[in-house]
């Protein structure tokens, strides 16, 4: 049966699990590791890092490295969260030719479903070395309160990676998941997420018929962990310009080492009490004497810094009880998801809302990525133990905008997915012969106020006195949470329909270019990978071979056969040095069947004479 893949996409890392023998597994990167920062950078030469390489060189290639794309995924240029991106990261973000935002990494510019599609592609090699074979679908998690621009630039970053993302699904719904997988239970579940960027809450109900039914969701595409690392590092930087007179935020590599040295710290405080933050020689004076940061953060200092943070979490949960309907005694389990949950205050502030202590009985990490892959499973195995049902929801309300400006719902919030709606509406002018539909999202009552999915047109109406002419307008939203308008003149039968998507987005030419180059890089990775690997084996032998020379020369020293022997030896590891040198990996990979006979030979000849 084909495997699918599950991959959490994270703000701060990333994590891919499969589904082996009914047990979704975890699947360790190379260095052992089961979550991959999502991070890339490009180095000096143009060369792609991708996860814990590209962390490492962070500090010293600040300007390079991107942490934290999920944050502009599907944004416009001109949105707050943009703004508040500019004014705080080290690299560079510019305006793209679509109303979105861009990253421009050595001087050559990449949208955001790139960097996150090179996320993607790294999560997707993982997979195929643990599993040996090319991985062509995938199920990606997203958070529920992402939008549809966000979603579908989302499948477009998966589709630059080479990835059929066959479904698309919510973090707190992947956990629930996870977390009922093959259970038999029947419980209502909140799952709280708060991860590296973002906050989700989901009200569900598990059913031991395997019928996973979200209720109700909310939250902030613009809140998490990173907002917690900022509180830290805007409390450095004032505490030094008070010591110093000089703002560090005007320095990108010390900018780089104090998100490090926050993350850091935040990371600490949920195990003590108090920790010290030093970073020596962190920028120079105006007379270029060297100057340090040292501070210590108390856990109190640092809960004080960031409690509004973690009260706009209560607020957000109470919004969904009552989207859901629920008292806090209806909550029958409390999942906390993303690594913000290891964070002491998070803790209680959860416990003291819902009243009972959250379930420790999953990981907060990896939870996600291994709903996820159980929901790929699903899709594609019919056995019984994979029959389960997931209802989920749609996060905003959908509409058209009416005359006045004002906005007409047709898909409530939180309605269950997939759906559909549709609407009569009339002419609102004398002679009209075409109509403007915008499809909006959004919970304002104002179209303004609303976020412009996309527009189009329905042309050939009938000249005819206001409200003669009837068409309705139809919504549909797909199991991904993909929307789909059209509009029917309700006299002629004429259609007109649009599938949106981000109008900030990409081109689908522009996707097409973006998969060329990625399937490039895959190839190109593999053949270096392939070239190291035969390189490695190759000297591996040869210092054997080396090694033994002496030996086996003192043995078969007194024989023409045993000359011959060595001399064929030395031009079997000069040629395998050559190769090496021209990275002929066809040649040396048969030469190193040459040297694996000699190396057996001279293990052969000492063994005897021992």
């Amino acid at each position: 049966m084909e495997k699918v893949i599950g991959i959490d996409l994270g703000t701060f890392n990333s994590c891919v699990s499969v589904v082996e023998g009914g047990t979704p597994v975890v699947i360790a990167n190379r260095g052992g590791y089961k979550v991959t920062p999502s991070m890339v950078a490009v180095t000096e030469a143009g060369k792609r890092l991708v996860g814990h390489i590209a962390k490492r060189q962070a500090v010293t290639n600040a300007e390079n490295t991107v942490y934290a794309a999920k944050r502009l995924i599907g944004r416009k240029w001109d949105s707050p969260q943009v703004k508040n991106a500019l004014a705080t990261a080290p690299y560079h973000i510019v305006e793209g030719p679509h109303g979105d935002c861009r990253l421009e990494l050595r001087d050559k510019v990449y949208s955001i479903p790139e960097v996150s599609a090179m996320i993607l592609q790294e999560m997707k090699m993982i997979a195929e070395d643990y599993l040996g074979v090319e991985v062509p679908k995938a199920v990606v998690t997203v958070p529920a309160y992402f939008n549809d621009g966000q979603r579908q630039a989302t499948k477009d970053a998966g589709a630059i990676a080479g990835l059929d993302v066959i479904r698309i699904i919510n973090e707190p719904t992947a956990a629930a998941l996870a977390y009922g997988f093959g259970k038999n239970i029947d419980r209502t579940v909140a799952v709280y997420d708060l991860g590296g960027g973002t906050f989700d809450i989901s009200v569900l109900e598990i059913s031991s018929t395997g019928v996973f039914k979200v209720i109700s969701t909310a939250g902030d595409t613009f809140l998490g962990g990173e907002d917690f690392d900022q509180r830290i590092i805007d409390w450095l930087v004032q505490g030094f310009q008070e010591e110093h007179d000089i703002d560090l935020r005007q320095d990108r590599m010390a900018l780089q080492r104090l998100k490090d040295a926050a993350e850091k710290a935040k990371c600490e405080l949920s195990a003590v009490i108090e920790t010290e933050v030093n970073l020596p020689f962190i920028i120079s004076s105006a007379r270029n004497d060297a100057l340090h940061l040292q501070r210590v953060l108390t856990r109190a200092q640092f809960e004080d810094l960031t409690g509004d943070l973690v009260q706009r979490t209560a607020q957000i949960c109470e919004m969904t009880l009552d989207e859901a309907g629920l008292e806090k005694d209806e909550i029958e389990d409390v999942i906390l998801v993303g690594g913000m949950t290891r964070m002491p205050q998070v803790q209680r502030s959860v416990s003291e809302f819902f009243e009972r202590e959250p379930c420790k009985g999953v990981h907060p990490d990896e939870v996600v990525a291994l709903g996820a892959s159980i929901q790929g499973a699903a899709l594609v195995d019919d056995s019984p133990e994979m029959d389960m049902v997931l209802l989920d929801v749609t996060p905003h309300t959908l509409g058209i905008m009416v005359v006045g400006g004002y906005f007409e719902e047709l898909i409530h919030q939180n309605t269950t997915v997939p759906t559909s709606r549709t609407q009569t509406f009339t002419t609102v002018r004398d002679n009209q012969t075409a109509v403007k539909i915008l499809v909006l999202q959004g919970e304002s009552r104002r179209a303004d106020e609303n976020e412009l999915l996309g527009e189009f047109v329905l042309t050939g109406l009938r000249k005819a006195k206001t409200g003669e002419v009837e068409l309705d307008v139809t919504f549909e939203i797909n199991a991904d949470g993909i929307v789909s308008v059209h509009a029917k003149n309700l006299e002629t039968g004429d259609e007109q329909s649009i599938t949106v998507t981000a109008t900030s987005g990409l081109t689908k030419d522009e996707v097409e270019e973006m998969m060329e180059d990625a399937h490039d890089y895959a190839v190109g990775r593999r053949e270096d990978e392939e070239t190291e690997k035969a390189r490695q084996e190759a000297e591996t032998l040869i210092d054997e071979i080396e090694k033994l020379f002496p030996e086996v020369e003192q043995v078969v020293a007194g024989s023409d056969f045993g000359r011959d022997a060595i001399d064929k030896a030395r031009t079997v590891v000069e040629r395998a040095r050559t190769l090496i040198e021209r990275g002929d990996v066809p040649g040396l990979k048969e030469q190193i069947d040459a040297l694996a006979r000699t190396q057996r030979m001279f293990k052969g000849v000492v063994g005897k004479s021992g």
